[in-house]
């Protein structure tokens, strides 16, 4: 598990959350969108990050 990759995809998560509330509050659908896309890109790179813990302990 890298902690770094997890602190970046929690940091995107973040972001992704920031910018979909702003959207909200402007009603502008553009920034919306792109939060929740940033959201689902950091679940993905979780993900990942689970994956690659499961193979090394299974490999322990």
């Amino acid at each position: 598990m890298s902690t770094e990759n997890r602190a970046k995809a929690t940091a995107k998560n973040i972001e992704g959350k920031a910018q979909e509330a702003l959207g909200n509050v402007t009603g502008d659908p553009e920034d919306q969108a792109a939060g929740k896309a940033k959201q689902a890109e950091a679940e993905a790179r979780h993900t990942a990050e689970d994956a690659k813990d499961k193979v090394k302990k299974a490999i322990d």
